[in-house]
Formats: C-alpha cells, sequence, structure tokens
C-alpha cells in the first residue's frame, strides 16, 4: 500500500512538468546545479578565516561524508530502481539507471542547511527552502520516488544534529578538529594568504566561546 501511495505521489508531482511546462527549466536547474550552490555557500564561509565559520564547514564535511556512506549502505541493502526504470514517467534530465533510495542530493541539502540552521547563520530559512526545492525538483525531473527523497532528508538532517551534538558535547573532536584547521592555517600563512596573528586571535576567541557552553 505505501508503495502504491508513493508512485501515485510521484506521478503526480512529475505530471506537473506536463501542465506548468513554464517551470521545468527551473526544475532542471535545482535539480542539477541548485546543490552547488550550498559548496559556494561554504567555500564563501571558510574564507572568512574566522575560526568559528571554519569549524562550521569542516562540521558540514564531516556531516556530508557520513551521510554518503550511511546513503551508499542503504542503497547497497534495499536496493530500488529509478522511477524511469519500471514506469513511463516525464524524465527532465539525464541520469544514470543506479540506485534510487535515498536520495543523495535530498541528503546533502538537508545535511548542509540543517548545519547552516544549527550555526544560526544568517539567510539560513532561505537554505531550507532551497534544500525543500532541491527535492521536489528530483521528483519533478523524474529521477526519485517521494519517499527516496522524505529518506534522503531525515538521514541528512539527522546526520547534522547528531554530529553537532558529538562535536559539542565532547571535548577531544573540537580540539582535533581545531588542530587541523591551524595546521592547514599555517601553509596559509607561508603563501601569505592569511595574516599568522588573525589565526592566533581567531583561536583564541573560539576556544573561549567553546569553554563558556561546556560552562553552561
Amino acid at each position: 500500500m505505501l508503495i502504491n501511495v508513493d508512485y501515485a505521489l510521484f506521478h503526480w508531482i512529475n505530471e506537473l512538468a506536463n501542465s506548468l511546462t513554464f517551470l521545468n527549466g527551473t526544475m532542471r536547474f535545482l535539480a542539477q546545479y541548485a546543490p552547488y550552490l550550498f559548496g559556494v555557500a561554504l567555500l564563501i564561509y571558510w574564507f572568512t578565516f574566522k575560526m568559528p565559520h571554519r569549524m562550521m564547514v569542516l562540521e558540514a564535511v564531516i556531516t556530508v561524508c557520513i551521510g554518503f556512506v550511511m546513503s551508499w549502505g542503504l542503497g547497497h541493502l534495499f536496493y530500488r530502481d529509478r522511477p524511469f526504470v519500471g514506469h513511463l514517467v516525464i524524465q527532465l534530465i539525464h541520469h544514470d539507471p543506479n540506485a534510487s533510495f535515498p536520495s543523495n542530493h535530498a541528503l546533502g541539502a538537508f545535511a548542509l542547511a540543517t548545519i547552516l540552521w544549527i550555526h544560526h547563520q544568517k539567510f539560513r530559512v532561505l537554505w531550507v527552502i532551497l534544500a525543500v526545492l532541491i527535492a521536489v525538483s528530483r521528483v519533478w525531473t523524474g529521477v526519485h520516488y517521494p519517499s527516496d527523497i522524505l529518506a534522503g532528508a531525515l538521514i541528512g538532517a539527522g546526520c547534522a544534529v547528531g554530529v553537532h551534538q558529538f562535536i559539542r558535547s565532547r571535548k577531544l573532536p573540537g580540539i582535533f578538529m581545531q588542530a587541523a584547521i591551524i595546521f592547514y592555517e599555517k601553509w596559509e600563512q607561508k603563501l601569505g594568504i592569511k595574516p599568522g596573528e588573525q589565526a592566533r586571535t581567531k583561536m583564541t576567541e573560539y576556544t573561549s566561546s567553546v569553554q563558556m557552553k561546556s560552562r553552561r
């Protein structure tokens, strides 16, 4: 029964490509290229040279990596064909006929949107909206079932919350992450990308804020 509901919902969303054709170009962009906007955002945060931002970016990378490993495992355990393999669908973008469940695009988008939300970054509501639009576009363009999207979104958001709580509740993960960033920043300083004094100042500021939070 759930499979029938899943397909019925897929069919309803996918058929919108026929009735709302003026949105198809936007949906193609969202399905294929919009996820890269999250990557651009992380690069911008990284090159603010602020330790809290760099810790957030590193946390985001760890979250996505864990999420994709989980997705890879689930894709093998519960293999499911893409909608266009077993059904006649409106397929707006090319895609290999590989595992459909869960959606990596939804996973990555919701993982990063959740990280930005947890860290109270500016425009975080817009990032969540973008994640939702990416998720819908993957069904609209005919490459995922709604349940693929839901599973990916839950895994992504769940990993983001779990990783964040793990890092914040223990000292060692934060220390190792800071050490990795400081090691990287030494190369930045050698290349003249970032002044050394700025690195020490931001490190001190971040360490102090973490200590204050842990005391609370």
